[in-house]
């Protein structure tokens, strides 16, 4: 069977394609694909909306990850809130109202450009380097490796989760504050997605060894450019955990399809 990294069998990315609704009532539906870093998201979307396109219906795919705040704005987080919040990643360095805008646009028909963040420039790429759809969407493939996560009890987050959060959250501030964004800001964008797929890995400790790959993929396909090495890899991760944990406990019964994968990505169940 082949595994997330190389695509997803044909049979599940028309199921996908079918669960969406996309082209049955004349308006655009959101399909979401939630998982952890390195379990397929992109890749499953861009299958996904080249199967729409095949079908003559017009596709596009946005991830929550082209909606992190540009980097001036996190260091300006970090400076009024906390150090850690100049790390894009955790809720609270999205900018969720230009997420909102922008599907809102798309669903009322219009054709706005969709942003796009350069990773290893840890920026937003410049504005004209947006893709900008040729005609008004059936439909749109929304992924990210937080959607649709519901924020922890406050009770959870007393004690630190990793060596990050030991050494530099002792008090929890940061924690807190990133889970009251998820819990104030970005139910209204969750809202926005018709019908959510997760991509369940097995467990957390598969993410390092899934992001590696990822990283090492961007760098060959820009190979002037420096990415991360094992140890920012190892420390960046360490800002995903807890929510990445807590997308692994709750997803599976909040989602409307879930797919189970191994440690080599391949779809179990």
């Amino acid at each position: 069977m082949p595994t997330a990294a190389h695509g997803f069998p044909d049979p599940l990315v028309r199921q996908a394609l079918a669960a969406s609704g996309a082209g049955r009532d004349g308006r655009m539906r959101v399909l979401g694909i939630s998982g952890v870093q390195g379990s397929g998201k992109s890749t499953l979307a861009a299958q996904v909306v080249a199967g729409a396109q095949a079908a003559g219906l017009s596709a596009a795919c946005v991830s929550l990850d082209d909606f992190y705040l540009p980097a001036a704005q996190r260091r300006a987080l970090a400076a009024q809130v906390h150090t850690l919040l100049a790390t894009r990643g955790p809720p609270g360095t999205h900018d969720v109202g230009l997420a909102l805008a922008t599907i809102d646009a798309l669903r009322a028909g219009a054709t706005p450009a969709l942003p796009r963040f350069d990773k290893l420039g840890d920026d937003l790429a410049p504005a004209h380097a947006w893709p900008r759809p040729a005609r008004a969407l059936d439909l749109l493939v929304f992924e990210g490796w937080c959607l649709a996560v519901p924020p922890e009890h406050a009770d959870a987050l007393g004690e630190p989760l990793n060596a990050l959060e030991r050494d530099e959250d002792a008090d929890g501030r940061w924690r807190r504050w990133c889970n009251a964004a998820l819990a104030r800001d970005y139910p209204p964008l969750w809202s926005r997605i018709d019908v959510l797929w997760c991509l369940q890995a097995p467990g957390f400790e598969v993410v390092h060894a899934w992001r590696r790959q990822q990283e090492q993929a961007l760098q060959a396909a820009e190979p002037g450019r420096t990415g991360m090495d094992e140890a920012r890899l190892a420390r960046f991760l360490q800002h995903y955990e807890r929510i990445s944990r807590q997308a692994l406990r709750t997803l599976p019964a909040l989602a409307d399809h879930c797919i189970r994968l191994d440690r080599a990505r391949r779809v179990v169940g």
